[in-house]
């Protein structure tokens, strides 16, 4: 900017950007990626030129998600303010080369660096950390051909400083946890494959003679978490025996998460009576063998607890209140409560019990005036029915939590206890709607209600309208059916068959779903297994209200072999401009130009991921969309269209967009192929995590627990 036009803009005052003050220009200034900060804004004038580079906005810096920092802009970037930057967050940055990250060396001044997902030898590491004499945080992947013994003195001297760990292993090692002999802070995410590429077995035994004991006499948080497989159990008991034998005095988090079942050791025994002993809790989550006809509850200790995971645990809800609530204990402390899987922690009693019985709701009635307070609850995998008890409905007693930003709910749960008067009955299969775009047939269906109107005064409000009506502020939402199992699962073939969903489901439909449109600050939404929905007119509610909405995924909704919401997906997506993620997982479906073009109004788009088991796709629609949405840096497709056709779609993308966007991520691949698991190993752990895997989030980690 000139000379005059900075003239012009202070003239003008309040009218122009420049014209606000300071304060409110560098919140202004902190939505603006680092990259782009440095790099444009601050050679646009003088006077941004000083802010872009005041303390607030350079000593934090934040490549994580900068999918448009290449090579050079990060280079540029460390060269110009390098030495300012205390903390640095380049989790992810899978597009950057070692020798890219290799720069993050220069930045002497760093306390706390993120290179979760980012290519670095132990040499490299070696070279960055020795020279980050500050550093106390620091997070770092573990891959194959890791030497410990290459890490010089210098960076050994930088890890004996270290408090906070953040350490994922896709090898059996201990990396560089021997070296740290500060740690406060561990957190342990174990990615191992039972297999190498060349499918030779691995061992735990690997790790014989790498390390020596683990330092955990100063710790205060313990997690770890794991991926399915047996190796990764195996190694996890290697770093599990230090503690057994001596627990940390301060230990205040220990949380173990395992998929399917972990049995108890010697150690793992001798680990948790100590610590029923010695150390008092705010945080506890274990492997459900762990929990399950255990007294440990009853003898642990807890200190103002904010999170709880008791997720996939047998445990009845007579069990959790007398040992963990002790009949109605103050839990106001307690921020995030995980209870998916636990199909009985609704009841009193778990033997006679079946899963589909109706729930004690004086056992959630307990639940939630003791933890009144809480912010993130998750009830997902299990069939929570509401008996006819006037105010007794779970949704109804569930609205008392009035500070939920975050809730998991089973399908089932929602549907009212009655059937409503204002609810036609679910059609048969034969006039469900035909999939695609086509013109809508349908055949003695009575017209579903208006989405759009509300609930009038003849038609009495749904238990799930009101619940929503009393959580304004609610950002994250999951309503998964029981039953629901995605078709791709970790590590293993997709899934051809999957089980029906529960019968009440059905009676949760496109009204349900337009009262989301409710939540004004939703941004993040799934919806899985909903037989219920017969036109998707609901969703049109949620696209022109939720207008914060960020990441979307839909999973089977509707009849099976039916893709009922098409149409409506459309005019729901054409307001969705803030959406960056889109999961979509549904059989037979027809990825054709008219749903590309849809999705191409979805300008704020990043990440795509699109399951279906005999689903179909159009190339040239693929490509197109492309073309249009600039932004897009994951393309994820698995369907029924044959290898070679995904494989010559893939490279085309590639080929295509690659050179403008350095992040690009392209997998095309048939779903049912045996070789799918190969290929998922070699997709990014950001985009995996995040958006590949279906999986509930809601309360799945305690709040705040890295960045």
């Amino acid at each position: 900017m000139s000379n005059e036009e900075e003239a012009a803009a202070e003239a003008a005052g309040d009218t122009h950007l420049l014209g606000f003050s300071d304060e409110i220009l560098l919140h202004i200034l902190s939505h603006v990626p680092s990259t782009d900060l440095v790099l444009s804004v601050r050679r646009t004038c003088r006077k941004l030129a000083a802010l872009c580079l005041d303390k607030s906005l350079v000593h934090t810096v934040l490549l994580q998600k900068d999918y448009q920092a290449s090579e050079e802009k990060v280079k540029q970037l460390v060269k110009e303010i390098g030495r300012e930057i205390q903390q640095l967050n380049m989790a992810g940055c899978y597009w950057l080369s070692g020798s890219t990250i290799e720069h993050v060396a220069r930045c002497h001044s760093l306390v706390k660096v993120n290179l979760s997902g980012c290519h670095l030898t132990s040499l490299r590491l070696s070279k960055v950390l020795s020279a980050l004499q500050h550093l106390r945080s620091l997070a770092i992947d573990v891959s194959p051909g890791f030497d410990a013994s290459q890490l010089s003195s210098e960076c050994k001297a930088t890890l004996s400083r270290v408090q906070e760990l953040k350490q994922t292993l896709f090898t059996p090692s201990y990396g560089v946890v021997p070296c740290c002999a500060s740690l406060q802070k561990l957190l342990l995410y174990f990615e191992i494959l039972d297999r190498t590429r060349e499918g030779a077995v691995l061992s735990g035994q690997l790790m014989v003679g790498q390390s020596n004991v683990p330092h955990y006499q100063n710790l205060r948080v313990f997690y770890a978490r794991l991926a399915p497989g047996y190796i990764n159990q195996e190694v996890v008991r290697l770093y599990l025996a230090v503690l057994s034998d001596r627990t940390p005095e301060n230990l205040h988090a220990f949380l173990i998460s395992v998929p399917g079942s972990f049995a108890e050791s010697g150690a793992t025994k001798n680990l948790l009576d100590s610590m029923a002993r010695n150390v008092a809790l705010d945080a506890l989550q274990l492997p459900k063998s762990w929990l399950n006809g255990s007294t440990l509850l009853q003898h642990m200790k807890f200190n103002n607890p904010f999170y709880f995971s008791f997720s996939r645990c047998t445990l009845s809800g007579g069990h959790l209140i007398q040992r963990l609530i002790n009949g109605g204990k103050d839990l106001r402390s307690l921020a995030s409560l995980n209870l998916s899987g636990c199909v009985h922690c609704l009841s009193a009693d778990s033997l006679l019990r079946k899963a589909e019985d109706d729930i004690d709701s004086s056992i959630l009635e307990t639940l939630v005036e003791s933890c009144c307070n809480l912010h993130h609850l998750n009830l997902s995998a299990a069939h929570h029915h509401s008996s006819d008890g006037l105010g007794r409905h779970l949704c109804q007693l569930l609205a008392r939590l009035c500070h939920l930003r975050s809730l998991s709910l089973p399908v089932c749960s929602v549907a009212d206890s009655a059937p409503r008067p204002d609810r036609a009955p679910a059609p048969p299969a034969m006039h469900a709607v035909p999939r695609g775009f086509g013109k809508k047939v349908r055949i003695g269906v009575q017209t579903c209600p208006n989405p759009f109107v509300g609930q009038s005064a003849s038609q009495p409000a749904s238990v799930f309208w009101s619940l929503l009506k009393k959580l304004p502020y609610l950002e994250h939402l999951e309503l998964i059916g029981s039953n629901f199992s995605s078709a791709m699962p970790r590590n293993e073939p997709a899934i051809r068959n999957s089980l029906p969903p529960c019968s009440r489901a059905q009676n949760v439909g496109d009204s349900e779903v337009a009262a989301i449109g409710q939540l004004t600050f939703l941004r993040h939404l799934t919806l899985a297994q909903l037989p219920g929905m017969l036109t998707g007119s609901g969703l049109v509610s949620i696209g022109l209200q939720c207008q914060h909405l960020q990441s979307l995924s839909l999973a089977n909704l509707g009849m099976m072999g039916k893709v009922v919401y098409m149409p409506a997906l459309a005019d729901m997506l054409k307001h969705c401009k803030r959406l960056k993620d889109l999961r979509l997982e549904q059989p037979y479906f027809n990825a054709n130009a008219q749903f590309f073009q849809a999705l191409g109004q979805c300008s704020s788009l990043q990440r795509l991921c699109l399951v279906s088991r005999s689903g179909t796709l159009q190339p040239d629609a693929v490509l197109a969309f492309m073309a249009r949405c600039l932004q897009v840096v994951m393309c994820h497709m698995f369907t029924g269209e044959s290898l070679t056709t995904c494989k010559s779609l893939q490279q085309s993308l590639l080929r295509s967009f690659q050179a403008e966007r350095p992040a690009l991520n392209v997998v095309i691949f048939p779903l049912l192929h045996e070789g799918l698991t190969d290929v998922i190993r070699d997709v990014p752990m950001l985009h995996l995590d995040e958006i590949t895997l279906f999986k509930s989030r809601v309360a799945e980690e305690p709040p705040n627990l890295w960045w």
